[in-house]
């Protein structure tokens, strides 16, 4: 049996949080090592485990990866969550991206000085219900199926309903408006994996506070 893969990150959602979430909806159980000093990070990339001297890092069949969209790449199709064929990789490459466009403005938020925070979430917002949200509501509607590609759970599932989930966490009604996607958040909520994943005490981390921010800051500067 291999070795469960060993994520390195800060304690913190960050750009660790879609490999764990795409490791729980897989259904598999990983370990992970907390960076808390500049002096951890500096240590990692002397002994040539970052590629790029970046985070995150997650060890994995023996290899040592480096680069979220690699390693997400990668654990999507080790774990058939990659679509059956070329045409339906591209489709969920596309909603991948739009999502992580979205995600990253999540990601910002945090780092805001105070004066911006409202005017960056007023940004959030006016993006998830005008760009993002009415793409997967008008992919959900017209082809009537309970996932976005090919009628099977892939990737593009999980990484929707994580931005979901952390959008509706700043803004409880964002998907007022959005039937569809109101019901593809219930039914993807309620795949055993992710439930399991939803519950508490599971891996997933909580929304970013003062303790993250200062943590990433003595870690990256």
């Amino acid at each position: 049996m291999s070795e469960k893969p060993r994520l390195v990150y800060v304690n913190g959602r960050g750009r660790m949080e879609p490999i764990r979430w795409l490791l729980a909806a897989a259904g598999v159980e990983f370990e992970e090592k907390f960076l808390e000093t500049r002096e951890q990070l500096l240590k990692l990339i002397e002994d040539g485990s970052l590629l790029f001297q970046q985070l995150p890092l997650v060890e994995i069949d023996g290899m040592k990866m480096v680069q979220t969209r690699a390693i997400l790449s990668y654990i999507a199709g080790k774990y058939n969550l990659y679509g059956k064929d070329l045409k339906e990789r591209a489709l969920i490459d596309m909603y991948v991206e739009g999502i992580t466009d979205l995600m990253h403005m999540l990601l910002m938020f945090p780092f805001s000085p105070p004066e911006a925070k409202e005017k960056n979430l007023a940004s959030i917002a006016d993006r998830a219900t005008k760009r993002y949200f009415p793409v997967f509501e008008k992919v959900l509607k017209q082809h009537g199926q309970d996932f976005l590609v090919g009628n099977r759970f892939s990737w593009a599932d999980v990484q929707l309903l994580e931005a979901i989930l952390a959008v509706e966490e700043k803004i409880p009604a964002v998907l007022s408006g959005f039937p569809q996607l109101q019901a593809f958040k219930t039914k993807i909520s309620n795949m055993p994996t992710i439930k399991k994943f939803l519950q508490p005490g599971s891996p997933r981390k909580p929304p970013p506070d003062e303790h993250y921010v200062a943590t990433v800051m003595e870690v990256f500067k």
